[in-house]
């Protein structure tokens, strides 16, 4: 039997950096809100001492049980999906905090381009250079309009970095100081300045110094232990949801996290929604909780799912484009993104075993549209950088090529290149298409009798094109820095997809724009279908930049928060922007 709970002001799924940060915000205005997260209970002592390289990068511990619930795969519309079964294809983070707690801490903003990736392509080079099959378009909010939501996500997560010389405005400096230099990143910055570029640090949630935020939580300094990626972190050094947001939420009194509580629907009485359906996987019992407003706060797939399962506006149909949820489905693939040149050095040494999640450096000459697409046959761009995250011994063994993969020869080899081989890498952007979308597969079912999601995804000459043109260039710096021997990624004519989803790099499903008819939510993530439904995350991205996503994610999700403020107090209606303040359609 099913039981009810007392009705809350917001009930939100999932407790990552987008739901701790409407969390927070809602429970510091006096609201009452429940979290439901399907992980367990953790804290950030929880992971003091906890860097054993077999448990969390080789058997993920982190991460979901792809046995219970995962995502469906296939290359085109002609294949039959199947299900993802193995963490090394697929790292969806589980628990209190989500993959903000498991990340490297990578932070950027996307580019003024991207919020007006179709207008300023066709303004710049006219609508012949959009493919017929590219479903740009606009987000409906530019960067000036989000720029300062961006800073205050920068404030809350006391993001270190420095300045990017060619980038867009910004009201204020980050929060903290750059990461450490070290002989890598300066032989990179070096060799890109002479190259005619425009080096500078990557923007980082590994904070430099101990550091008190707007809302007094303290984080602490990083120790660069090298132990970011697919690990909790032991000092509280790098910015995630338990360390912020999340006891922000908790310190008013007005926050609820339950854990162990596996969302299956919205529910709703076809004009508003009136609350969430779940399981406590810890009892096996179901509950409902009503709410004013109803905030789907998961990752990319869990949001898009949940409106599938609970036929909430129009599901996307490949065939004739109409429809809108599943639609735009993009992200960094990590057979054709995150590929660059690996460099191999016969007389430099570098220390390969020290770092952190996001320490390194990087250019912007590439990003975007900053490049000029003219004669180009791909649009949009990438950021090449050089990570010294801290190569860990069991995943990290790089010799030359032409070297045997056993025997005396490579254990000599491998032991002298240890710490004599770099890589520079490009991270390029993921466009639309008509092709690639989400939606529930017809076969196979969670351990609820659910239906999965099935994403269906095949790479393009746009992909091919853009990413070759990048290794390219990382060619050319590695070459730059001195590397005797330079061995660039190759991307062939035939590469397919291969159902990897190792970098937690996802968006669309649910996108923004100013339009009902193109765009599921509008730029305060509220559904245009049910006004007091709101859906946030990297799910209500149009199509992916060349940069990391959680800082876009912080700064729509600050102001997602603002919207429900305005719209709990109001007399409901859908939320437009206006010059000066938010005002009620």
């Amino acid at each position: 039997m099913v039981k009810t709970k007392d009705k809350v002001d917001a009930v939100i799924v999932g407790a990552g950096w987008a739901g701790g940060i409407i969390a927070a915000e809602l429970s510091k205005k006096g609201y009452q809100v429940v979290g439901l997260e399907r992980g367990k209970k953790k804290q950030q002592e929880d992971y003091i001492g906890t860097k054993d390289e077999l448990r969390f990068s080789r058997r993920y511990e982190m991460m979901q049980d792809l046995t219970e619930e995962t995502i469906t795969s296939r290359g085109s519309s002609d294949q039959t999906a199947l299900p993802v079964r193995n963490n090394e294809n697929a790292l969806f983070g589980k628990d209190t905090g989500g993959a903000g707690v498991h990340w490297n801490g990578v932070n950027f903003r996307f580019l003024p381009y991207d919020f007006e990736i179709y207008s300023q392509t066709v303004d710049r080079y006219g609508k012949n250079k959009i493919p017929d099959d590219m479903t740009l378009q606009d987000w409906g909010i530019t960067y000036d309009e989000l720029e300062p939501y961006y800073g205050q996500y920068e404030k809350m997560a006391g993001i270190s970095g420095e300045p990017n010389p060619i980038g867009p405005k910004r009201s204020n400096d980050y929060p903290n100081p750059p990461m450490k230099d070290t002989p890598q990143i300066r032989l990179f910055k070096d060799s890109t300045e002479e190259l005619g570029y425009h080096p500078y640090h990557i923007p980082s949630a590994n904070v430099t110094q101990q550091y008190k935020n707007p809302d007094g939580q303290t984080i602490n300094a990083c120790v660069y232990c090298a132990f970011c990626e697919t690990y909790g972190c032991d000092f509280g050094a790098k910015a995630d949801p338990i360390v912020t947001v999340l006891p922000t939420a908790q310190k008013t009194g007005n926050y609820e996290l339950r854990n162990q509580a596996s969302v299956t629907k919205v529910l709703h009485d076809g004009n508003r929604a009136t609350g969430l359906q779940y399981i406590d996987t810890s009892t096996g019992q179901e509950y409902k909780q009503p709410a004013d407003i109803v905030v789907l706060a998961g990752f990319v797939f869990t949001n898009t799912r949940l409106l599938l399962l609970s036929d909430i506006a129009e599901p996307y149909d490949p065939e004739n484009g109409t429809g809108i949820i599943g639609k735009n489905f993009t992200g960094h693939f990590n057979n054709i993104t995150y590929l660059g040149a690996r460099g191999f050095f016969d007389d430099k040494k570098f220390n390969n075993f020290a770092g952190a999640g996001a320490l390194g450096a990087t250019i912007d000459d590439f990003s975007g549209d900053n490049i000029d697409h003219s004669d180009l046959d791909f649009l949009h761009g990438f950021e090449i950088q050089i990570q010294t995250t801290g190569n860990r011994p069991i995943e990290n063994n790089a010799v030359p090529s032409d070297v045997e993969s056993w025997g005396e020869s490579f254990k000599d080899q491998s032991l002298f290149y240890t710490n004599r081989n770099l890589y520079v890498n490009a991270l390029a952007g993921s466009l639309p298409w008509t092709f690639n979308y989400l939606d529930l597969d017809p076969t196979y079912d969670d351990a609820y009798g659910n239906p999965l999601l099935r994403v269906t995804y095949q790479y393009t000459d746009q992909d091919r094109q853009l990413n070759r043109y990048a290794v390219k260039k990382c060619q050319d710096i590695m070459k730059k820095m001195g590397a005797d021997t330079i061995e660039p990624d190759e991307i062939a004519d035939d590469v397919s997809f291969n159902n990897s989803y190792t970098t937690g790099h996802f968006g669309g499903g649910v996108i923004m724009g100013d339009d009902p008819k193109t765009s599921a939510v509008n730029n305060y993530s509220q559904m245009w279908d049910m006004e007091n439904l709101f859906v946030v995350g990297a799910s209500s991205f149009p199509h992916f930049s060349n940069y990391n996503p959680t800082e876009t994610v912080g700064a729509l999700a600050y102001r997602a928060a603002e919207g429900m403020d305005q719209y709990l107090q109001g007399d409901g209606g859908m939320l437009v922007h206006g010059t000066q303040k938010t005002r009620y359609a």
